[in-house]
Formats: C-alpha cells, structure tokens, sequence
C-alpha cells in the first residue's frame, strides 16, 4: 500500500489576524455547517480514488480549525476512519488559537484520536500581541499549555514569529525561553513575511509601521536557534525545531515531497505527479460538489526534471539535507549526474557540503537558500 497524507482546511476564524494571507473568514459562523457538509462530500468522492493508500498523517488547518465546536471535527475523523485506510495512522494534528480551547473541546479531540495540537503563539509578549491582530494574551497560551497536559496531550507545538514591528531580540529569547519551560515537543520559528493583500502589508508601504532590518532580523533567527540547541532541541528543519522523536510527521510528507491531498477550499494537493488545488470561495466549491464534481480549480502535471528539482529544492529545506541513495533510489539516477555542477558550484561558494551520504546546505547555506534554488530549478 501506498502511504498518504490528507490536509483538512477549515476557513473560519474569530478575527483575521493583520499579516494573515490564507484563506480564511470571520464573521460567517452561520456557512460552518453548509461547509462541513460539503467538506464530507469532497472526501466521499475520494474514496474510491485512494483505495490503494494507507493515510499516516492528519492535519487540520486553517483558519482556525479550535474556532468551530468540537463536534464538526470529531464528524470530520469518524468519517475519514470509516472511508479511509487508517490502519498505520502515526499523526493527527489540529490547529488552534489559544483562548479558543477548553477542557470541553480538548475531551472531544482525544476521543476522536486528535494526538497533536499546533497552537498559534507567535509570542508571548502582550503589546506585540496586539499590534498584529492576535486575539489572545500570553496568559491564555500558558493557561492553554497546562491545560493540555492535565489532559494528557503529550505532543505539543507552538508557532512562534521574529521580525515583527518594534520586536527586539531580547523579546524573541523571553518568548522561547517561556515556551522551553513549558516543555513543549515542537517549535516553528519563522520570521514574518509581508503579504501583498494583508493589513500589515497596507500599514508597511504607507510607513505605519516599520520592521527590523535585516542584519536584526537574521540575529534573532541565529540567536533563537542557538538557544533553542542549548534547550536541547533537535533544529531539523530551516524553521522547525523538536525534541528527540517529535518531528513533524505530516510537514516531512511535503518536505520529502510524497502524496498529499487537501480537502476544504484553496487546499492543494500533490499525488501521481499531478498537483491541483481547490476553488478558494465557497461559491465554485460549493456548486462542483452539488454535480458529485471534484472542486479542483486548477491543475499542474509535473514531469520528471521538475519532480527532481522539487525535491531537491523541498528535501534542503531539511538540516540533515538529501541521503544521495535515496535519490538514486527514486530517480534512477546518482545526484551529481543530474547537479553535480550546481552541487560543485555551492561547496566552493560555502553553500553546500556533502560528507559522502548526504548532501546539505552549510551554516551561511541555510541564510541563502535562494541563491540555490534558482540554480536547482529546470
């Protein structure tokens, strides 16, 4: 059997935060159950279509997927563990905001076999908080944390964001010093991107707010690091650190570039070398669904020079890079005969390194990751 991994977007949240770009809407609790309903009938016209998979990871996104009653999610599980292949299933992650959860709601997810919550932190620091639309205070992320320990969840990530507006480098070390403490499983530490139709973006360009400079910005991310090895956490990804064992499982699925399908609206999917995405409205989602017809907006079909260029470009993302055999094993082909001389070119430049089983980026390589890629596409 093949192994599989399914996204699930839930699009609804109590507020958009200011530098949120994915899909996602406030203020329409009234379409949850419409949506829902639909969601089933999208993962129903699957069935038949992945019988030959087995899925290993779940996860729920969004949006805020903790924003809409425990109930529609645990509708979601029961209906993918009666339809789908569940038997090797290793990972079920749910999205959430803290002060959207509650003892209630977290019972409801360890019945349903929810493993692993991703809660939205982004720091810890009040002002900086409320300056990029959270709704939340660092109290109830602790209140949180705890709470999902007394219930007994032991797998545990927390999203936290450097370089935002007024951000000083002493806030991110407080900020992931707190979180150490709680002993959380899994960190994602990523620095803040501007999207082009977000409020921050709006603010940015009409100089309402400025961000660090880049020299700041790139001392947080090495200074967080380096606390977070300190800590005793595993960095395994550019921006994803865990404890010993707690990796992502459902992220390395995208990193290692195996099958994925997204069900809900603007999910995408990669399976069979074609990749595809959903109707981002609910309109055109909706009205496929009413004909029994797959909501798929758009579709690419990914040959093999792109196949390999992607995952060279996705499995570098990864500390411990690319195992030269299990490309070969993939591809048919040794590594350094398809780029070898981009591979030569990044070793001289202090980009790369190689230690004859794999092959990955440097120290300096990590910083500019996008010098490489350019060179690694088709």
């Amino acid at each position: 059997m093949k192994e599989l991994a399914l996204y699930i977007h839930i699009p609804f949240c109590h507020k958009k935060c200011y530098y949120c770009d994915f899909t996602s809407f406030s203020g329409m609790d009234k379409r949850i159950d419409e949506y829902i309903d639909f969601l089933l009938l999208e993962m129903n016209l699957y069935r038949e279509i992945l019988t030959e998979y087995v899925v290993k990871t779940i996860f729920i996104g969004g949006g805020t997927p903790s924003y809409i009653d425990g109930r529609y999610l645990v509708k979601i599980i029961e209906f993918i563990r009666k339809n789908y292949n569940l038997s090797y299933i290793e990972e079920i992650t749910v999205e959430a905001n803290p002060g959207t959860l509650n003892r209630e709601k977290l019972i409801q997810y360890k019945e349903a076999g929810i493993n692993r919550i991703s809660l939205g932190v982004q720091t810890l620091n009040d002002k900086l908080l409320k300056s990029i639309g959270r709704n939340h205070s660092g109290k109830d992320i602790i209140e949180n944390i705890k709470l999902l320990r007394e219930l007994e969840f032991s797998n545990i990530n927390v999203d936290l964001m450097f370089g935002l507006p007024n951000q000083a480098v002493e806030d991110c070390i407080s900020t992931l010093e707190m979180v150490t403490d709680l002993g959380v499983e899994h960190i994602s530490y990523y620095s803040l991107i501007l999207e082009e139709r977000t409020l921050m973006n709006k603010w940015y360009k009409e100089g309402k707010i400025k961000l660090p400079d880049d020299d700041l910005e790139r001392k947080m991310y090495h200074k967080g690091v380096d606390y977070l090895k300190s800590r005793g956490y595993k960095h395994y990804e550019i921006s994803n650190f865990c404890k010993q064992g707690f990796e992502c499982k459902h992220n390395l699925f995208y990193w290692r570039i195996m099958p994925y399908i997204g069900f809900g609206i603007s999910s995408h999917s990669n399976i069979e070398n074609k990749r595809f995405c959903n109707f981002n409205n609910f309109k055109d989602y909706f009205a496929h669904l009413r004909e029994r017809k797959l909501p798929i907006s758009e579709v690419e079909y990914i040959d093999n020079n792109m196949e390999m260029a992607e995952y060279m470009i996705m499995g570098l993302r990864l500390v411990d890079g690319i195992n030269k055999n299990m490309f070969k094993k993939r591809f048919g082909k040794d590594i350094e005969e398809v780029y070898g001389p981009v591979i030569d070119k990044y070793i001289k430049e202090g980009l790369l390194q190689e230690n004859g089983v794999n092959i990955k980026f440097t120290e300096k390589g990590l910083d500019l990751s996008n010098i490489v890629y350019v060179d690694l596409l088709p």
